[in-house]
């Protein structure tokens, strides 16, 4: 029972803390609400395949997750399509793919100094976190009080303070007359959309995505398997999560990869006291995301009823741990500093050149400052 526990916290979390995020992409690439409810379901039934099979295939609780980073790098774009965003899946997708059978393009993935993909991470998160603010002129009252409830409940529960900042704001918009039942739809919803794609928006969309998926999501996701104890496999799983994402990205799913909190909820001694037994967690934790899949579209349809001003609260504070996480690593090391900084103002800025975003521009402005830096000392040594 107790795998079974832990798996269903791990879905839930995992559901209600970032799904904002996920909707906010969403509507970003002007996807309808049946367009959305197909993304979401998408990325239920890619997370919960690769989750199942994994598991069940290497005996560890390997536990995959939706990109939420990634999510936020697809909200933070604009004048973009579903077509040409799904365009851009496929490519990040077929990047993972490859990253697992050709092991120097991870080491070379792996070269890119964290300080700057976080600094870049950290800028696209950033207009998240500063737009639960910009809110409270809109629906003051009611993003207030979802802030107020965050801030408490993570004193108690980080996991929980944005599922009960989200429900508690349900309530309230409901009570107040700010949001009405809507009309559920309850049938499983898949909607096929056909990729176009584009050079611009691969360069943008499509390798940022796989480089934050990558740092922001992989990496972390095998360092908590390995604190548990666990040598995860690493090339298979990023097979399998590339392949599922690959499968469902015309659906409109961004991105799956391993999770971090959520593999920290199954692979811990709480799920079980024996190691062996605890990839049952990951089976009890794919099964509920076969139900999330089901329940998807009166779940999509009743939150996209909220007052925007909620889901957009809801997505910002469902990411200031991340944010904090990225500029903690962006400014660790004294000599990469200023070109971080550098790059997390080029992410958080509305740059756009050729048509490519402010994420590809942001690595490559920090990665040039960051050879600048490292050659002065052999420029001033020849000066002499």
């Amino acid at each position: 029972m107790s795998q079974l526990f832990s798996g269903f916290v791990g879905a839930l979390v995992g559901f209600s803390a970032s799904v904002a995020v996920v909707l906010a992409a969403a509507q970003a690439v002007g996807a309808t609400d049946a367009q959305t409810i197909s993304w979401i379901t998408g990325l239920a039934l890619a997370k919960a395949a690769a989750s199942v099979f994994l598991s069940w295939r290497y005996r560890q609780p390997i536990i995959s997750a939706w990109s939420t980073p990634g999510a936020a790098l697809i909200a933070a774009t604009s004048g973009l399509n579903l077509s040409v965003a799904v365009g851009a899946f496929l490519v990040a997708a077929a990047l993972m793919i490859l990253t697992a059978l050709v092991k120097p393009l991870g080491a070379l993935v792996a070269r890119i100094p964290m300080s700057i993909a976080s600094a870049m991470l950290g800028g696209v998160i950033f207009r998240f976190v500063v737009a639960v603010f910009d809110e409270m002129r809109t629906a003051p009252a009611l993003v207030a009080l979802a802030l107020a409830v965050f801030l408490v409940v993570r004193l108690i529960n980080p996991f929980g303070a944005v599922i009960a900042s989200l429900v508690v704001g349900i309530v309230a918009a409901l009570a107040s007359g700010l949001a009405t039942w809507p009309a559920l739809t309850f049938a499983p919803t898949l909607i096929w959309t056909p990729p176009v794609f584009d050079a611009a928006t691969i360069i943008g969309l499509g390798v940022p995505l796989y480089l934050v998926t990558m740092a922001a999501q992989n990496l972390p996701g095998f360092a908590v398997m390995r604190a548990s104890g666990y040598e995860p496999p690493v090339q298979p799983a990023l097979f399998v999560t590339g392949l599922t994402s690959l499968l469902t990205a015309p659906f409109g799913a961004h991105m799956v990869n391993m999770a971090a909190i959520s593999a920290a909820i199954c692979t811990g001694p709480d799920t079980h006291p024996d190691p062996k037994e605890r990839w049952k967690a990951g089976v009890w934790y794919a099964l509920c995301w076969f139900g999330i899949a089901l329940g998807a579209a009166p779940v999509v349809t009743f939150i996209l009823a909220m007052p925007k001003a909620l889901i957009v609260a809801a997505a910002g504070l469902g990411l200031v741990g991340s944010l904090a996480g990225a500029l903690g690593t962006a400014m660790t090391a004294d000599k990469d500093r200023f070109a971080a900084v550098i790059a997390f103002c080029v992410a958080a800025s509305s740059l756009s050149l050729f048509g490519i975003g402010s994420a590809f521009w942001s690595l490559v402005a920090g990665l040039a400052v960051l050879g600048l830096d490292r050659a002065a000392p052999v420029v001033n040594r020849w000066r002499r």
